[in-house]
C-alpha cells in the first residue's frame, strides 16, 4: 500500500485533520427556529453537505450512541450539517407504527427485556406480518419530513433482506425504500450466492437496487458474482474496511464506480499497522484522495460518514460526525 501520510501542498494528513476539526470544535449549538444547530451551517435553516459537486451523506448508524427516533435523527443532521443520510430500518419502522421496534440506545445494547427462544420467533414472525402488510404511508411522509427539512434518504439499511427474511419482507423493504425516496437498499455481502441471486431477481422486479456492504471478507473480485446475476446488484463499498483488509480502495473505485451506489468513509489502520479504527487524519484510509477522485470525475454516489472510532470524551457522536463532514469540506475545497 502507497504511503497515504506523505505530505501533499505542504500540509500532512494528521495537520489536516487538526485545522479541519479544530474549525468544528468550539461550536456551540445556537438557537433555531426548528432544532439546535450550529450558526456556521444555518442556510435558510438547512444544512447542505454537497462540496464541490460531491454529496457527504452519513449512515443514522453513526449516532446508535444515542436516541435514533427520526425526529432526533432529523435534528442530529441539522447540527452535523449533513442533508443526506443512509437510514437504518429501526428509525423508519419505529416511526411506522412496527412492532417491538427501539429507538433507544440501552435496548439495542441488549438492555431490553431477555427473551426466550420461543418469544424472539414469535416476534420475528409479528414483525414479518407487519412487514408483509402495512401501508407506505407513513414512509411517504417520513420522506416528506426529511425533505421539507433539507435532509434526503438516499439509501435505506432495514434488517429485513436476510436468508430468513421472506420474500415479502424483502418486498417489504425494497417498497419502503422507494416510499422514503431511496435510490438503493444495502445489506451485508451474502456467504452465499443464492441469497444475492435471490435479492437480486426481487430488486429487478421493483426497479431498485440492492448495494452489498462488506467488511475485512472484501477483495477487488468480492463482488464479482453478484453483479453478474442481476443488473439491479451493485456496491456498498466500505473505504476504511478495504483498507484494513490490506487493498488500496483508489483502483477499486476507478475501475467498479459505475456499480458503486453508496461508499462508506471511516479512517482505519492498515493490515499491516493493526486495523484500528481511529478518529479521522490519524488512519492509513486515503479519505483526502478518494475525495479528490470523486470530484475530478465527477461520481455521482454519495461518500457516507460513518463514526466507528472511539468517541473521545467530553465529546459525542453528534460533535464527531461534524467534525468528519467538516473534514470532507475541506478536502474538496482544497484545490488538487
Amino acid at each position: 500500500m502507497k504511503d497515504y501520510d506523505r505530505k501533499e501542498n505542504g500540509l500532512s494528513r494528521r495537520a489536516f485533520f487538526g485545522k479541519s476539526a479544530a474549525a468544528v470544535a468550539g461550536l456551540a449549538i445556537a438557537s433555531h427556529p426548528v432544532f439546535g444547530a450550529p450558526a456556521i451551517i444555518r442556510n435558510l435553516g438547512k444544512p447542505n453537505s454537497k462540496f464541490a459537486g460531491v454529496q457527504i451523506g452519513a449512515i443514522t448508524y453513526s449516532w446508535r450512541s444515542m436516541p435514533t427516533d427520526a425526529e432526533s435523527i432529523l435534528k442530529y443532521c441539522v447540527e452535523c450539517n449533513i442533508s443526506a443520510v443512509e437510514l437504518m430500518g429501526p428509525t423508519a419502522e419505529a416511526f411506522a407504527g412496527a412492532p417491538h421496534a427501539s429507538t433507544e440506545p440501552a435496548v439495542r445494547r441488549g438492555g431490553g427485556p431477555q427473551l426466550s427462544d420461543e418469544e424472539r420467533v414469535a416476534r420475528a414472525k409479528e414483525l414479518a406480518a407487519w412487514r408483509a402488510s402495512v401501508s407506505m404511508d407513513k414512509f411517504e411522509q417520513l420522506r416528506k419530513m426529511f425533505k421539507n427539512a433539507g435532509v434526503s434518504i438516499y439509501a435505506y439499511k432495514p434488517s429485513a433482506l436476510g436468508e430468513r427474511n421472506t420474500d415479502a419482507e424483502i418486498e417489504y423493504a425494497l417498497r419502503a425504500a422507494k416510499a422514503l425516496g431511496a435510490s438503493h437498499v444495502t445489506v451485508e455481502l451474502p456467504r452465499r450466492a443464492e441469497q444475492s441471486k435471490r435479492l437480486g431477481l426481487i430488486a429487478n422486479r421493483h426497479k431498485i437496487a440492492v448495494a452489498y456492504h462488506g467488511h475485512l471478507q472484501q477483495t477487488f473480485t468480492a463482488w464479482d458474482e453478484a453483479l453478474a446475476q442481476s443488473a439491479y446488484n451493485g456496491i456498498n463499498l466500505d473505504a476504511g474496511h478495504y483498507v484494513a483488509a490490506g487493498f488500496d480502495p483508489i483502483p477499486f473505485i476507478e475501475a467498479k464506480h459505475k456499480h458503486i451506489y453508496s461508499m462508506h468513509m471511516k479512517d482505519r489502520k492498515s493490515k499491516a499497522n493493526g486495523q484500528d479504527n481511529v478518529p479521522w487524519g490519524e488512519g492509513d484510509t486515503p479519505i483526502v484522495e478518494i475525495l479528490q477522485l470523486m470530484k475530478k470525475n465527477k461520481y455521482k454516489f454519495p461518500a457516507t460518514v460513518e463514526l466507528e472510532y472511539r468517541i473521545p470524551e467530553g465529546s459525542d457522536a453528534v460533535k464527531e460526525v461534524a467534525k468528519c463532514v467538516e473534514y470532507c469540506r475541506k478536502a474538496l475545497e482544497r484545490k488538487s
